[in-house]
């Protein structure tokens, strides 16, 4: 006879890897879509008398949307499903894709970049949601940390499509920015045949439904976890009372504080290298190049090491490591450092600030119960966004008027902030159920023999978890 087993303590299978596909659908077309306006702003100059102005505009008003549609949508995901929302945003993504084509003035463009944020804003609690709700505990750090590299991806796509399409002369923009229809059409016609979250299914009453859903994907011996159990309601405020506002301003505020330095250091990257004396006309460049596969590179150890040593080591740590990298920098430049070691130590910058990156899907999908999981991602998307586009804008303020140096340091300044943010309130979720991680705030202590100790189970004062304690003796 077969063992019972719920969804969570199964062994990862052909089917989660197809649910992280659907889900890293959103990661890939997010940067995409951000990375082709770069590229096609470049023609669009020579049909349009674009101002700097208009030009900041298209720029930002994807990742504006990206603002209202996490909120939004974060909420949508919650009360309307996984699926509906995953299908409705992908619909309205492809008709704006297209829609784009056809623009005949650059106000017109900005319109449709704020509704494509929108759909991307609100596409991003879905997947991390449904990723989560599908996810073995044992893997669930690495598959949902593992979403964030195929933003990269998706990035680096946009500029090879836009560098192959140049060859159409002065109408390629359009075709640029049409470009993206293919990926969004692609994962569309994907998404019809996924399953709605189980979980979901449960917290809205129909656990019924949700039961013979995960039978029919994986066995008759296989049920839910307990936290489907709980019917409850989503409210907006819901992510804010209990207890769960700490969270949203730990995961806001450390998500915020790691991607301000990410954009605007990834941004002017050739003129940060340019200033430290490299501008013959390559090198900058070559360095870039270099620097930016390390940000795809680097969140591979990062998905091995958050399942063997556990959330907190692997935020905490590598908070310090790259502002420490970042604070050497702005020590030597202006030294006449040579070329390979300030490549390095932005190697070690990047190598780590990007292990940092897995923990932004991890911790929001982990730490908030199934009814305002989707809401309380969405809000915390919004928040960062608002957040990289400020610190991108604001960058070359700080670079042009107070130097390099000043700048380092204060990106540095700012890694170093959440790392004692991280210190302090970072929980170790590692190897529990979504009903444990969701639960630590407000059940104090797990019982004897859970997955961490007792003295750490809230994650929150100066004490070390389990898993910090594993790493020094290694």
């Amino acid at each position: 006879m077969n063992k019972v087993r719920t969804m969570e303590d199964l062994p990862i299978s052909r089917f989660h890897y197809k649910i992280f596909a659907y889900a890293s659908g959103s990661t890939f077309i997010d940067g995409y879509i951000i990375g082709i306006i770069a590229v096609a702003l470049s023609v669009m100059h020579t049909q349009f008398d674009l101002s700097v102005t208009m030009t900041g505009l298209i720029g930002m008003a994807t990742l504006a949307g990206m603002f209202v549609g996490g909120i939004i949508g974060g909420y949508l995901t919650d009360t309307i499903g996984r699926k509906t929302m995953f299908l409705i945003d992908m619909l309205v993504m492809l008709i704006v894709s297209i829609l784009q084509f056809y623009v005949n003035d650059p106000s017109q463009l900005v319109l449709l970049r704020f509704i494509l944020g929108i759909a991307i804003g609100a596409d991003y609690p879905i997947a991390g949601a449904l990723m989560a709700e599908f996810s073995p505990k044992k893997n669930r750090g690495s598959l949902l940390g593992g979403l964030n590299g195929f933003w990269y991806v998706g990035y680096a796509s946009s500029f090879l499509v836009g560098y192959l399409l140049l060859s159409l002369g002065d109408t390629s923009w359009r075709w640029m920015l049409a470009s993206s229809a293919v990926p969004v059409a692609i994962m569309l016609l994907a998404r019809l045949n996924m399953p709605e979250s189980p979980l979901w299914l449960a917290s809205k009453g129909k656990e019924k439904e949700a039961n013979a859903l995960v039978q029919k994907i994986f066995g008759e011996h296989v049920i839910m976890s307990n936290e489907a159990k709980t019917q409850k309601k989503t409210t907006f405020l819901d992510m804010f009372r209990n207890g769960y506002g700490k969270w949203i301003f730990f995961v806001s505020a450390f998500w915020s504080l790691s991607v301000i330095p990410t954009f605007g250091i990834g941004t002017y990257i050739p003129e940060i290298l340019a200033q430290f004396g490299f501008a013959d006309g390559s090198r900058e460049y070559l360095g870039s190049a270099i620097i930016n596969i390390v940000y795809l590179i680097g969140l591979l150890p990062a998905l091995y090491l958050v399942e063997k040593y556990g959330r907190r080591p692997t935020l905490i740590l590598p908070f310090l490591i790259s502002g420490i990298a970042l604070i050497v920098l702005g020590a030597t430049s202006g030294l006449n450092t040579p070329f390979g070691l300030i490549l390095l130590l932005f190697i070690v910058y990047g190598t780590f600030n990007t292990a940092m990156g897995a923990h932004q899907w991890i911790y929001p999908n982990e730490l908030f119960p199934t009814h305002i999981r989707g809401t309380a991602m969405g809000f915390i998307t919004g928040v960062t966004r608002f957040a990289s586009a400020i610190g991108t804008f604001v960058f070359p303020f700080f670079l042009g008027n107070f130097g390099l140096a000043a700048t380092l340091y204060i990106c540095g300044g700012l890694l170093f902030l959440g790392f004692l943010i991280s210190l302090f309130m970072a929980p170790e979720t590692k190897n529990m159920s979504l009903a444990q991680s969701s639960s630590i705030n407000k059940s104090g202590p797990l019982k004897q023999g859970s997955f961490v100790s007792n003295k750490t189970a809230n994650g929150i004062g100066g004490t070390f978890s389990a898993a910090e304690s594993r790493l020094r003796e290694k």
